[in-house]
């Protein structure tokens, strides 16, 4: 494995020391022992705080994906409807997964370098009648942050379940999952909270575990068994402790940064990557900066480079950017500036590099 001494990719960013430790650290078994609850507990707590809610918060082993898959299948039923809106790759992802788990859905989108209307959405769920409704806040492929006051609304209007998947944007920019009406919120540890992949936070509201329990999925990724962790000791698998204590010591970082400050840090640093490359000529994606996300920016693969000379070259260079999926691929690559790389210094020793290649 290469290592780069500027990482800036979207995710998982670079982890700081000081959060690694916890993998240096011996604990006793996280089935047994009364002091990973309450360190469960205590990040539960914090959580809370961070994402803007009173709702239950469940943190389990694995992968962001793991939840988005687990949310779907442990709080619908054979025969429900699901209401997807999406305007990029994840957005259609939850369309493709609940088809796969045979619901019936049908999706609202609109263009990779746009937003979705809240009209269009509100005409589909009253004509639709929905079960669940699911939005995606940071569309990380192409750097949109979709606002979700108003789709909450309109979930709440027609009595469906609000599932948003926030993973690229829960730690960076406000979330306010009880404001914004989120019956099941989705954060991933690999994105802003600075951490590896394997930990999923997942907020729940009453209504959503209502659903959960008429359900009664009971798959590794269900999210029944949690109900009641930590007030009852016993966990459905073993969970990773030393993720635990990582998230613990990231969580209590941003806390002591003060939660204002951290998104405005990541404000700033998000406008600096964004000036830095109109200056040497970059261009936007979108075009209009106002819906992009503070987490992450994307831009057009420059003329006269393939993305792939593009990325070598920065790669020589001790950089490495986040290259793009699906219809974007080849063409949009992107700057992760969430987290520990939301760091103003750090973005431009970054991109003074992008400007010198592009120079040579």
């Amino acid at each position: 494995m290469k290592e780069y001494p500027i990482g800036l990719v979207p995710g998982p960013v670079s982890v700081p020391k000081k959060y690694a430790q916890a993998w240096l650290m011996n604990f006793g078994s996280s089935d047994l022992e009364v002091d990973f609850f309450d360190l469960y507990a205590k990040n539960q707590i914090l959580t809370q705080k961070l994402l803007g809610t009173r709702k239950s918060v469940v943190i389990t082993s694995g992968e962001a994906m793991s939840i988005l898959w687990g949310s779907v299948k442990s709080a619908l039923a054979s025969g429900d409807r699901l209401l997807a809106v999406a305007s990029g790759l994840f957005g259609e992802g939850f369309a493709d997964m609940a088809r796969a788990l045979g619901f019936e859905v049908e999706a609202i989108t609109a263009e990779y370098d746009s937003l979705p209307d809240p009209q269009r959405v509100r005409e589909a769920a009253l004509r639709f009648h929905p079960r669940a409704i699911t939005a995606v806040h940071c569309e990380t492929p192409s750097g949109t942050l979709t606002p979700l006051k108003d789709l909450g609304e309109i979930a709440l209007e027609v009595d469906a379940l609000f599932l948003v998947d926030f993973v690229s944007s829960g730690g960076g920019v406000p979330v306010n999952v009880d404001a914004n009406h989120i019956d099941i919120g989705l954060l991933g540890s690999q994105k802003a909270l600075s951490l590896p992949p394997p930990l999923s936070i997942s907020t729940v509201s009453a209504r959503a575990w209502d659903a959960v329990k008429k359900v009664n999925y009971a798959g590794y990724d269900a999210y029944l068994p949690w109900i009641d962790v930590p007030k009852k000791t016993y966990m459905p698998y073993t969970h990773d402790w030393h993720g635990m204590m990582a998230l613990n010591l990231s969580l209590s970082a941003i806390m002591e940064e003060g939660m204002d400050n951290v998104f405005a840090r990541h404000s700033r640093t998000a406008a600096l990557c964004r000036k830095l490359a109109r200056e040497m000529g970059l261009q936007l994606f979108p075009v209009d900066e106002t819906i992009c996300s503070a987490t992450v920016s994307a831009f057009y693969v420059p003329e006269s480079w393939t993305w792939e000379a593009f990325d070598a070259a920065l790669r020589a260079r001790g950089l490495v950017l986040g290259g793009n999926y699906g219809r974007l691929a080849g063409r949009v690559f992107r700057v992760g500036h969430m987290g520990s790389q939301a760091d103003e210094t750090l973005v431009s020793r970054g991109m003074e590099i992008v400007r010198d290649v592009l120079k040579k």
